[in-house]
């Protein structure tokens, strides 16, 4: 096992791995901007290595800063959390290089699913569904075009190298298409200085659904079941639960297959998720692997009783899993409480938490990094908190997350509890009645 795991992250996620890495005896270094020198993840870490200024660019994304950090403090395991490094293929390679174990996926495997359009032909092979699109990259107007017809609309352009919903256009009809192909192409240039695209067919109403998956270094693959995303505002999650109200027996068993064989295809070691897109007849189609630990991960760590960042170091540690699939024992909801004006297109609001009081009680569950007088930095994602609730069943778990939201209180700074609040209380979502497109028609 590990003597001491460096944690390349902040927030919540950092605190979170800090958390499980004391229960195991392992020692923690924490890695952080001056813009956090007074967050929770540097109070409770063993060492603090301030890694550079309040930009991500000079401080959380500076690999050469991290790996210098890992070096003068002795860590043997750099842990990415979410986001910054975490889906680096680079930063994975440089780790190998220096003998210190990147706890995430080996660099070929970040670079494999990173790839959208090699992922999507990865995923062909292996036998599982996959939305119908191009063969790789579009080279030329023309062939999409053509491709376009060939297909039938609606379509979605997408970026190879996208995230976070840029270089994203959805076109229904064919004038339409020139336009979103040049601005979608000027995008992606300028977010990720790569202007390859590749087309799906478009999935009118769907749902979006993830399955959690382990894999080891010894070749073994397993599954701890679905999460339901499809609550989202511009490709972003904003709550997530399981099991999803949609799913069936049936379903569960064969998207959690196809999840395994994904895995499998491509050797995957550690944790990570593959997701799905779910039509309303219940056909189900690769969107794409994440290949390190996810936001919503405690949903499903409720629901089968697994600590999964434990199990991702352990898997890092070269232990093997016993290779046995997981499933729902209890209904769990987590909603991202974010420093946003939900009345205001969701505007961040940085600034100062003048009152901090998170609700408890049996099944709730709270993971965050703030306190009050924690001042919000404005450099960074607007996530504060994950309120977390597990109940037997469905019902009690909107009745306990909803009871939850109206005792959590942070002021000085606009949240977004009022919208969570309307959410538990809107008929379709306690009917379970919802899509991707939910958040169009919802009145905030």
């Amino acid at each position: 096992m590990f003597n001491k795991i460096l944690i390349a992250n902040r927030g919540e996620i950092a605190l979170r791995i800090i958390r499980t890495a004391k229960e195991m005896g392992i020692k923690t270094v924490a890695v952080y901007s001056k813009a956090d020198a007074e967050s929770l993840h540097v109070r409770f870490a063993d060492e603090a290595v301030c890694i550079g200024p309040a930009a991500s660019a000079e401080s959380y994304l500076k690999i050469a800063n991290i790996i210098a950090a890992a070096e003068i403090t002795n860590s043997d395991a750099i842990h990415p959390g979410y986001g910054f490094l975490a889906e680096n293929a680079n930063f994975s390679k440089i780790c190998k290089e220096n003998k210190i174990k990147f706890i995430g996926a080996s660099p070929k495997m970040i670079k494999g699913m990173g790839d959208k359009a090699a992922a999507k032909e990865t995923m062909k092979k292996a036998g599982v569904p996959t939305i119908p699109g191009s063969l790789g990259l579009i080279p030329n107007f023309k062939n999409c075009e053509a491709l376009a017809e060939k297909i039938g609309y609606p379509i979605m352009l997408k970026a190879t190298a996208g995230g976070g919903g840029k270089g994203m256009r959805l076109v229904w009809k064919a004038e339409d298409l020139e336009a979103a192909w040049n601005s979608a192409k000027t995008e992606s240039k300028a977010a990720f200085g790569n202007d390859g695209m590749y087309m799906e067919k478009f999935i009118e109403d769907p749902r979006h659904i993830e399955i959690q998956i382990i894999g080891d270094q010894y070749g073994k693959a397993a599954h701890l079941s679905e999460r339901d995303c499809s609550i989202q505002r511009r490709h972003q999650k904003l709550a997530e639960e399981t099991p999803s109200p949609f799913m069936t027996k049936k379903l569960r068993t064969e998207m959690g297959e196809a999840a395994i064989k994904a895995a499998q295809a491509v050797k995957y070691e550690g944790v990570g998720t593959v997701e799905f897109l779910v039509d309303k007849h219940k056909n189900f189609y690769f969107m794409e692997m994440n290949t390190r630990i996810q936001v919503e991960h405690p949903v499903t760590e409720e629901v089968v009783d697994y600590d999964l960042i434990k199990e991702q170091i352990k898997v890092a540690a070269g232990i093997e899993i016993s290779g046995k699939n997981y499933f729902p024992q209890l209904h769990a909801i987590e909603c991202r409480i974010n420093a946003e004006d939900p009345e205001n297109d969701f505007r961040p609001c940085p600034g100062k938490i003048t009152n901090f009081h998170a609700p408890g009680g049996h099944g709730v569950r709270i993971d965050t990094h703030v306190y009050t007088n924690y001042m919000i930095p404005p450099f960074y994602d607007s996530m504060i908190a994950k309120l977390i609730t597990v109940a037997q069943t469905r019902e009690e778990a909107i009745k306990k997350m909803d009871r939850a939201l109206d005792e959590f209180i942070i002021e000085g700074v606009k949240t977004t509890i009022p919208f969570h609040q309307k959410l538990m209380k809107d008929e379709n979502f306690k009917k379970g009645v919802y899509t991707t497109k939910f958040m169009d028609s919802f009145e905030i």
